[in-house]
């Protein structure tokens, strides 16, 4: 599969090497070196609230409410699947490759975590994770480490991290709209 109008090939990158070498570390202690991120957000609450949460998560419907175009190796998140985003316009738009690197399927806890390849303006790992309290509230939960990978993202210095944070408020909104 194609990204529209991008010519990347999804299937090629499915054995891409990762821009990193810290997979799987965003389920623990972050690694130094990079800039770390961390979100928990209330999004609602009660099983019906999680499930639609779980499902907007996996099926890349957050990604999308979010303002982002996405194209994916799979319809869901699985570990292996690719994704390349675009935020922007077609032309000078910012495509975003990552692969899923695992994925969390716990009762109360699901999500997954992807990695960044090469294209990717940045160089790192971000987890999303819904959570269903014992109290019956629905969480999202982000961490992610990163550090510039490109030229473009080096010299926008401090407007990455700015723009890191507008899109973590838009993945937060969007998976509100959808919880309902």
């Amino acid at each position: 599969m194609k990204f529209r109008g991008a010519g990347i090939d999804l299937e090629a990158l499915a054995t891409a090497e990762l821009t990193y070498a810290e997979r799987g570390a965003t389920r623990g202690t972050l690694p130094s070196g990079y800039f770390h991120a961390s979100r928990r957000a209330r999004i609602g609450a009660g099983h019906s609230a999680f499930r639609r949460a779980v499902a907007g998560l996996s099926g890349w419907t957050m990604h999308r409410g979010a303002g982002l175009v996405v194209a994916s190796s799979r319809p869901t998140a699985e570990p292996g699947s690719v994704v390349v985003m675009r935020l922007g316009p077609p032309i000078v738009g910012v495509r975003v490759p990552c692969r899923v690197v695992y994925v969390i399927d716990e009762p109360d806890r699901r999500g997954f975590a992807y990695g960044t390849l090469r294209g990717h303006p940045e160089s790192g790992e971000e987890a999303f994770v819904v959570e269903l309290g014992g109290d019956g509230d629905v969480y999202l939960r982000i961490r992610a480490f990163s550090r510039p990978a490109t030229l473009l993202a080096r010299a926008g210095g401090p407007l990455t991290r700015l723009i890191q944070k507008v899109v973590t408020d838009r993945y937060v909104r969007a998976l509100r709209r959808l919880v309902g």
